[in-house]
């Protein structure tokens, strides 16, 4: 009822046949019946609607995007945690419960109750192990992947993927260079899969890049696992701030994206391929992308080789260097403690470091060990980024340029 209504109401009811001295109280008592309401109506428009703009306001000032390196112990777990809540898993590590507890931990300690989008970047135990078993614990509303793994690749699991195409049956989505995911506030560009590469130039890209020159292509005929080189990899926009994973992508591979054009630009976050081994992370690749910061998602024995170390510190533009291990293979090329997420005991350093280190990719894995740490990105969007080492607390903000 409008106030209009409620005053004709009123004025009806003082031409009744209520005595002269009770029409007042009458008019009084039935206009405050109607009014009532009708404030308390008012009232509580008013406050919905002041309520709704400040939580429109908050959301708009603090939107963030999340990523939160998981260490899998020189596998790959990546979790993005979009401005609006949704999800982007790539690859779930090693199987084991190892792995999957600390995936589900993450999971959980970002409030995610479903991964929205699941990417494997390839078939290959470290990066698929806890996949089917994740699934089996979290609701996974979408998959992407390259499509069907290399027909000479010798460690790809023939039991995972026949399980792997009952359970994304209705749900996959075998990706190309230049299709796109739909993530609520985020741009995902597919770059690389299945050995094909991006032809049209990104925001930023296009530019002929210097950084091929002098950079040869590897052999890699001899390799038992070439499944590596067909790993579906992204580049992913939130406003100003960029980052790019190509799993296990390999150095020919990245000289095929990169050269002799950049198509892709520069990027704020740059996920090392491969773990960081030297058949990954070519300066063509490294150099013309000018990350601010690296994230190397290394094992102690696995992953952070020499060569992949005087790559990054030979970047122009590249402040710092974050490990989720120190790496065993490196010595004391290894970033400061402070920006190193899993540390060994100091004798164990010691005797890294007066015992030279085996030839080739290191040693066996390393033993599992608890508390594992994890490295996490929060940016803004307008470029502005924070990188947190959980294990001490120790962080670093990288504002916009």
């Amino acid at each position: 009822m409008n106030s209009s209504t409620a005053a004709r109401n009123i004025k009806f009811q003082s031409n009744s046949g209520f005595p002269a001295g009770r029409q007042s109280s009458a008019i009084k008592l039935v206009g405050d019946s109607l009014k009532e309401p009708l404030v308390r109506a008012v009232i509580v428009t008013v406050l919905c609607v002041t309520v709704g703009i400040a939580g429109l306001l908050a959301q708009a000032r603090t939107g963030t995007l999340s990523i939160y390196y998981i260490d899998t112990e020189g596998g790959q777990s990546t979790l993005f945690v979009g401005p609006a809540g949704e999800s982007l898993l790539v690859d779930t590590g090693n199987a084991g419960e190892r792995d999957l507890g600390r995936i589900v931990e993450t999971l959980n300690t970002a409030g995610v109750r479903q991964i929205d989008h699941l990417w494997t970047t390839h078939y290959h135990g470290d990066h698929i192990g806890a996949l089917l078993a994740l699934a089996r614990q979290v609701p996974i509303a979408r998959f992407y992947d390259h499509g069907k793994p290399h027909p000479n690749d010798r460690i790809v699991a023939a039991a995972f993927l026949s399980a792997y195409d009952e359970l994304t049956q209705g749900k996959r989505t075998i990706v190309k260079p230049g299709d796109t995911v739909r993530m609520t506030g985020v741009d995902i560009t597919t770059v690389a899969s299945a050995n094909q590469y991006i032809r049209t130039n990104l925001p930023g890209g296009g530019s002929q890049n210097a950084s091929c020159e002098g950079v040869r292509q590897k052999d890699e005929s001899a390799y038992i696992d070439p499944d590596n080189g067909e790993s579906a990899g992204f580049v992913l926009t939130y406003g100003q701030f960029r980052t790019i994973d190509l799993g296990d992508l390999t150095w020919n591979g990245e000289l095929d994206l990169m050269c002799p054009t950049n198509r892709i630009g520069t990027v704020s976050v740059y996920l090392t391929s491969h773990h960081g081994l030297e058949r990954s992370g070519s300066p063509a690749l490294v150099h013309a992308l000018r990350p601010r910061v690296a994230v190397m998602n290394n094992g102690t024995r696995k992953g952070g080789a020499a060569d992949a170390f005087r790559v990054l510190h030979e970047t122009p533009g590249l402040e710092d260097l974050w490990q989720l291990h120190w790496s065993h293979n490196a010595g004391l090329d290894n970033a400061p403690a402070m920006f190193v997420a899993n540390v060994d005991d100091n004798a164990t350093v010691a005797s890294v470091l007066t015992t030279p280190p085996p030839a080739g990719r290191g040693g066996g894995p390393a033993p599992p060990h608890s508390p594992a740490h994890l490295v996490k990105v929060t940016a803004r969007q307008d470029g502005t980024f924070t990188v947190v080492n959980t294990r001490n607390g120790f962080s670093k903000t990288y504002r916009a340029k």
